[in-house]
C-alpha cells in the first residue's frame, strides 16, 4: 500500500486568464478489509490528480504494481493542472515498472488504476476521468449520483450485452475477472471522461472493495449526508466493512467548493452530461 497526499482543509487554484478561484477539499481512506492478509490497493490525493490503484499479482506483487501507477502519476501530475498526454505518459512508464516487477512471473502482475485529474478544456477547469479495470468514479451533483467510468471487466460485457442484469452482476463468479488492468506485459488503455467541474460538485475515486459491499444507493445516501470529505470518506470505509469488507477497500472524496463562472456571470453549464474525451477506444454510455 502506498498513500500520496491526504486531505486539504481547502486548496484555492486561480484559473488561468481569469481572476475566479477555483476551490477544493479532498481526504482519503484505505483499509485492508476484514479477510485480506495485506493491503494492495493505493491512492494518490493532490491536486491536481486524485486517483486509486487496486494491485494484484500476490506476494506482495499487486502492491508494488499499485504502488508504481501512483508513484509515476504523482511524478507526472503536477502544477494547478495537467494533461491528458502527462497521464497516458505516466501510465506507460508504470508499466515498464510493472514489467520489472513481474520478473517472468508466470501468473503476471498488474493493477487498476482510476481518477481524476484536473485540466482545462477551453480554458474552463474539468476533471478528465479514467479508467482501467474495475475501480471507479462516480460524480454526485444535486443530489444525484451517476458512476461516470464504466468497468472493464468480464460481467461487464455480459450487462452490456443484455445476458446479465446489473443487479445480478455483483453475485457472478466471474465477477472479479477484469479485460484491462496496467500490467501483465501489455500496454495501458484507458478509457477518458471530460466532467465539468462545478460548485457542490463531489467526485468519489474508490476500489471494488467498496462497490461489492455497498450498492449504488447507499453510497448516494452517505455522499448526499453533507459530511466533510474526510467524514464522508471515513463513513463510507466503515460501511464497506460493516458489509463484510472482503477485499482492500479505498475511497477518495473530492469536494468542489467553488468554481469559476463562464464568460458573461452565468455559470458554466454547457455540459449537462459528461465527454468522452478523443483518445478513448471506445463510446461512452448513456448518462
Amino acid at each position: 500500500m502506498t498513500e500520496i497526499g491526504n486531505g486539504s482543509i481547502v486548496h484555492s487554484i486561480t484559473v488561468p486568464g481569469s481572476d475566479e478561484l477555483l476551490t477544493l477539499s479532498w481526504a482519503a481512506v484505505t483499509d485492508v478489509g476484514r479477510r485480506r492478509a495485506a493491503n494492495e490497493d493505493s491512492y494518490l490525493a493532490r491536486s491536481p490528480g486524485f486517483v486509486v490503484a487496486d494491485g494484484m499479482g500476490g506476494h506482495s506483487a499487486g502492491d508494488l504494481a499499485s504502488a508504481a501507477v501512483v508513484e509515476r502519476l504523482a511524478e507526472a501530475l503536477t502544477g494547478d493542472f495537467s494533461t491528458v498526454v502527462d497521464l497516458e505518459r505516466a501510465l506507460a512508464s508504470a508499466t515498464d515498472d510493472i514489467t520489472v516487477i513481474a520478473d517472468g512471473s508466470a501468473l503476471g502482475v498488474g493493477t487498476t488504476a482510476t481518477g481524476a485529474v484536473l485540466v482545462l478544456r477551453d480554458g474552463h477547469p474539468y476533471f478528465a476521468v479514467f479508467n482501467i479495470g474495475d475501480s471507479r468514479v462516480y460524480a454526485f451533483e444535486g443530489n444525484e449520483l451517476t458512476q461516470v467510468t464504466i468497468d472493464h471487466s468480464v460481467v461487464q460485457e455480459l450487462v452490456e450485452s443484455g445476458a446479465l442484469s446489473k443487479e445480478d452482476a455483483e453475485f457472478h463468479p466471474d465477477s472479479n475477472v477484469i479485460t484491462r488492468a496496467v500490467g501483465f506485459g501489455v500496454a495501458p488503455v484507458a478509457d477518458y471522461w471530460m466532467v465539468p467541474v462545478r460548485a457542490g460538485l463531489r467526485i468519489l475515486v474508490c476500489s471494488d472493495g467498496l462497490t461489492k459491499e455497498i450498492n449504488d444507493e447507499r453510497i448516494r445516501l452517505h455522499l448526499a449526508a453533507g459530511l466533510s470529505s474526510e467524514e464522508t470518506a471515513g463513513a463510507l470505509v466503515d460501511a464497506a466493512l460493516a458489509a463484510g469488507g472482503r477485499d482492500n477497500v479505498t475511497v477518495v472524496i473530492v469536494d468542489v467548493i467553488a468554481a469559476p463562472t463562464a464568460p458573461g456571470g452565468e455559470a458554466d453549464d454547457s455540459d449537462d452530461g459528461y465527454d468522452i474525451e478523443d483518445t478513448a477506444p471506445r463510446p461512452p454510455r448513456a448518462l
